[in-house]
């Protein structure tokens, strides 16, 4: 299921729980529509028209009537997939099927980065728009790292006091609006936060630890989920990557690595947007492309950042481009299939901290921070140039900043504990 298939979905599904709980509140069934809003953290005084959901039934049964009459039938078709074509080789999907990831979740439509007019783009850069900025919450020591859910609905921050909190990023964009302050009583974005760690169940509002822990044998510095949802990979001290099934536990690692393979700690690791291939960046200072399947090393860009560390790696959304950062003060952009820069982003300073580069939600800008000026800088893709660069607010430099994937905006996270949310000028 693509991205696009995916927000679709997600949003259907909001809208069919906020359908119950309305029609249970309004036929005097309090204790059912609290149950249901708790579990699908639906707001109880959701504002749906009298009588919705019995309208849309009555509809539904009236068009399944009039296909059944056509002799149409509303069953999807079943899809087969080969495993030959499944991405990433025969071996590979057969290793993935038989640990149960099924085939690569099928890339998402986007538009490509188109690098070929790159010589005759000099002076056409893009402005970066206005953005409003706003502290929305703090922890109680260093915030150190923050994430968007893929569907842009939710983020969650961590910090060193073992903390993470869950936003809702509905409630952070109204903090933002002009009468804001003239609501009645106070937003309060945070709808749940969590100590320990790994697993959470976010559906019982109760939960403030973890229910199942994974014990590795290293430092945890990084984590990613498959886009199936059913592996967690680990970036630790450890040169590897480990995988973990989230169902039994079970750690899986390659038995057959190479010494390019053999690399420093791994600072941050990401997957590609279908699963079919992760990224990792380690202290080694090199950028290592792994196959998502069999776990084998495809490509090793070693030296990415010279003998500094890559402190962050990500894949753009069509799977082309790996934009990685270092402490040499540099956020490169790589060929998946080269292995060769097509792009360097210079300007910005950063030696001390674990810095990130990321794209914005269109992969039209790139966005990391500069140490000594406490700024956050925005680079145009394409041609290289730097076209803002904002104060962070931050009090000292942010440890983590975080795009959305689905709007125009961001969040910033500091050595101050706070966090701040960004968006687009309205």
């Amino acid at each position: 299921m693509g991205l696009e298939q995916a927000l679709q979905d997600g949003d259907l599904l909001r809208q069919v729980n906020a359908l119950i709980v309305a029609h249970l509140r309004d036929n005097n069934l309090t204790q059912a529509a609290t149950a249901v809003a708790t579990a699908t953290m639906t707001p109880l005084n959701v504002e749906v028209a009298q009588n919705k959901l019995l309208d849309l039934v009555c509809k539904g049964l009236a068009v399944e009537r009039e296909e059944a009459a056509r002799g149409v039938s509303s069953t999807a078709p079943t899809v087969a997939v080969d495993a030959t074509a499944a991405g990433g080789g025969g071996a590979a999907a057969a290793m993935m099927m038989s640990v149960g990831y099924g085939p690569p979740i099928p890339t998402p439509p986007v538009n490509s980065l188109d690098f070929s007019g790159v010589q005759d783009t000099k002076g056409t850069s893009k402005s970066f728009p206005k953005h409003d900025t706003r502290h929305v919450s703090e922890h109680k020591n260093v915030a150190r790292c923050a994430r968007f859910s893929p569907d842009g609905c939710f983020m969650a921050t961590g910090s060193a006091d073992t903390s993470i909190k869950l936003f809702e990023v509905a409630k952070v964009r109204q903090m933002l609006m002009p009468d804001a302050s003239g609501r009645d009583g106070p937003l309060r974005p945070v709808i749940r936060t969590f100590y320990d760690h790994m697993f959470f169940d976010i559906a019982r509002t109760g939960t403030r630890r973890a229910y199942r822990v994974i014990q590795d044998t290293h430092n945890v510095r990084s984590v990613a989920f498959h886009p199936s949802g059913d592996f967690l990979l680990a970036g630790t001290d450890h040169q590897i990557a480990h995988l973990y099934d989230i169902h039994t536990f079970q750690c899986y690692l390659s038995s057959t690595l190479q010494d390019r393979d053999a690399g420093g700690a791994i600072n941050q690791v990401r997957y590609s947007s279908n699963g079919s291939m992760y990224v990792t960046a380690s202290k080694d200072g090199g950028v290592r492309i792994w196959d998502g399947g069999s776990a084998q090393c495809t490509r090793a860009i070693i030296g990415a950042h010279t003998s500094a560390e890559a402190t962050s790696a990500c894949f753009t959304n069509d799977q082309r481009y790996i934009l990685s950062c270092g402490k040499d003060s540099t956020v490169k952009l790589w060929d998946v299939n080269s292995g060769k820069m097509v792009m360097q982003y210079i300007g910005a300073q950063h030696t001390q901290i674990r810095c990130q580069a990321v794209f914005n939600q269109t992969e039209e800008f790139v966005l990391s921070i500069d140490e000594p000026s406490n700024e956050v800088v925005i680079w145009d893709t394409l041609t290289g140039d730097i076209v803002a660069r904002w104060p962070s607010n931050h009090i000292g430099v942010p440890r983590w900043l975080e795009h959305s994937p689905t709007e125009a905006a961001f969040v910033t996270c500091g050595a101050d504990r706070s966090v701040r949310f960004w968006r687009e000028s309205l």
